[in-house]
């Protein structure tokens, strides 16, 4: 986290002040994913905030899996979010908790409530409770509101006995029929859900409410600050009601921050389950999503990431962040921390004439530590290599300085070569490029000082290795799928994935690891699935910075 306080430390800081409300306790927060898919890139915006927030002031900050609905959570997920913590670069120590842990806590402070005539069982459908809500000018109804304390208090526990079926009954705060606030319009706190738990079992039938529990589980691991995201701040009232009428003392604060919006993606855990579920990309940690393991698998690093997050900065106000500042981050970091490297993508044979039938020479490309505990980045030369099929065009367009009959190309690190035509094939493709080189200008000395337009990037086609290459750019080619009037799998990129094979990389990249910046195309990095016999390398990212452009 930035050194410089953001809105929420500035209300810490008052809080924290003589007098204030946690003068003379320590900073306490919270972060709170639930178990029912992978944390994305807008979760890291929490962790940072949550996280970096206890570290600024001396704090602690507690994981808790907020498990209290029983739907679609998984100990895989659990997992997942802890690594994906780890990962970033945080830890909280022993201070892991489980929201479901504290069930019986809250049966009982709701069987609390109850008893002061602050709650009460509902028997309408949710179907009633919606068509009863009311309006801005019309208070909500509840037949039930006035429901006799021991009759809420035996449904309650007949609820909990497993008596009645899903959707029968519900327990609702008795709060404001009336209010202008919509969420305390007597809130559902607890709903009948026969659904094993993944931790629980079979042990409970009905469960709370995220707006009950949410308090209660901070009031027990007493949270001082409750980091949340804006769209809990019309919660906040309910939040500080729950806290205050509750049996139990405790003084948590909610304070809310507009949550992370990137363009061409979405960060909605609903649908990017859908997009994994029904295959439009391979899986959670797909290099094209914006989850953690995909940008991981991807080669983003903690560093770049956690620098993303820095810039944007912590305010109230929701704004949606350009995927190139992100792209710019990694960029930053890989130019600094990713040795070079040469590979050709699209390879086309390029023959030296002249060359001396059988020699091989090593040079040393300048400026690429590759080597472990070594300066030099050893490659051969042998005559005959590959480039890239755009660097030749047999009929150049104007200002094309690479390949073409009669010009003189530098070969990076190498020769400057000349060159002298190509072969084709018999459907007139060519095959095959052909020069002469310039044996005074090894290494890429040029005693005649003459100037040379382009220079190229090479494999040495006796040594080089075979892989694949995927090349990855935005799953979205909107740049708002997120938006409520469109449909987000019709915004889909059907470009987002191109996979090259038969790609040539230098001898040294056949047992790499790690992130590369390959010479004239990008950063790459070495994919999961690779092998020894079958190399798989992932485009990180371009070398075109379009945000520092900007």
């Amino acid at each position: 986290m930035a050194e410089n306080n953001n809105f929420i430390h500035s209300i810490i800081d008052e809080e924290l002040a003589e007098g204030g409300r946690c003068y003379g306790k320590t900073v306490h927060t919270r972060f709170p994913p639930e178990p029912n898919g992978y944390l994305h890139i807008g979760h890291v915006k929490a962790m940072c905030i949550d996280f970096g927030t206890a570290e600024k002031y001396g704090g602690l900050c507690n994981l808790r899996m907020d498990d209290t609905n029983p739907a679609k959570e998984d100990d895989e997920f659990v997992r997942a979010i802890q690594e994906d913590i780890h990962w970033m670069g945080f830890d909280w120590g022993d201070r892991f908790y489980y929201a479901s842990d504290y069930f019986d806590t809250m049966y009982e402070l709701a069987v609390g409530l109850i008893k002061k005539g602050l709650a009460y069982v509902c028997e309408q459908t949710p179907e009633e409770v919606q068509k009863n809500r009311g309006d801005l000018t019309h208070p909500a109804v509840s037949p039930y509101r006035d429901r006799p304390i021991e009759e809420s208090l035996d449904l309650f526990a007949r609820m909990k006995a497993g008596e009645f079926a899903d959707g029968a009954m519900t327990l609702r705060a008795k709060i404001d029929l009336a209010s202008g606030n919509f969420n305390m319009r007597d809130p559902v706190i607890y709903r009948i859900n026969h659904q094993p738990h993944h931790r629980q079992g079979n042990k409970w039938c009905i469960y709370p409410m995220y707006d009950f529990a949410h308090p209660i589980e901070d009031m027990i691991e007493q949270i001082t600050h409750s980091l949340c995201s804006l769209e809990f701040e019309n919660h906040r009232p309910l939040y500080n009601w729950v806290r205050d009428n509750v049996d139990y003392d405790a003084d948590p604060r909610q304070i809310e921050f507009a949550r992370l919006g990137i363009d061409h993606t979405v960060l909605s855990k609903r649908k990017l389950r859908k997009l994994v579920e029904e295959g439009y990309v391979s899986g959670w940690d797909d290099p094209r999503m914006p989850t953690l393991c995909g940008l991981r698998r991807r080669g983003y690093t903690p560093a770049s990431v956690r620098n993303f997050i820095d810039r944007i900065g912590v305010a109230k106000v929701p704004n949606v962040v350009e995927m190139a500042l992100l792209e710019h981050c990694l960029r930053e970091d890989l130019n600094e921390n990713a040795p070079r490297a040469m590979a050709v993508l699209r390879p086309l044979k390029l023959t030296v004439t002249n060359y001396p039938a059988g020699q091989t020479e090593i040079f040393d490309m300048e400026n690429n530590p590759v080597q472990e505990n070594s300066g030099t980045h050893p490659v051969v030369f042998s005559g005959s290599v590959y480039i890239e099929q755009e660097d030749f065009m047999e009929e150049p367009i104007k200002g094309y300085r690479r390949f073409f009959p009669g010009n003189e190309v530098r070969l990076k690190g190498a020769y400057i070569v000349k060159c002298t035509g190509c072969v084709k094939d018999d459907a007139g493709n060519v095959i095959e490029v052909l020069c002469e080189y310039d044996p005074e200008t090894r290494g890429g000395n040029t005693p005649d000082g003459r100037k040379v337009g382009g220079t190229v990037h090479w494999v040495d086609a006796g040594t080089a290795v075979d892989a694949e290459v995927r090349l990855y750019s935005t799953l979205f080619e909107d740049a708002d799928p997120d938006a409520a009037d469109k449909d987000f799998l019709a915004c889909l990129n059907p470009q987002s994935l191109e996979v090259l094979t038969g790609c040539k990389m230098e001898a040294m990249l056949g047992n790499a690891s790690g992130s590369y910046q390959f010479l004239r195309l990008g950063y790459f990095c070495v994919d999961k699935d690779s092998t020894p016999e079958h190399r798989i390398f992932n485009r990180s990212v371009s070398l075109k910075d379009t945000f520092k452009k900007k």
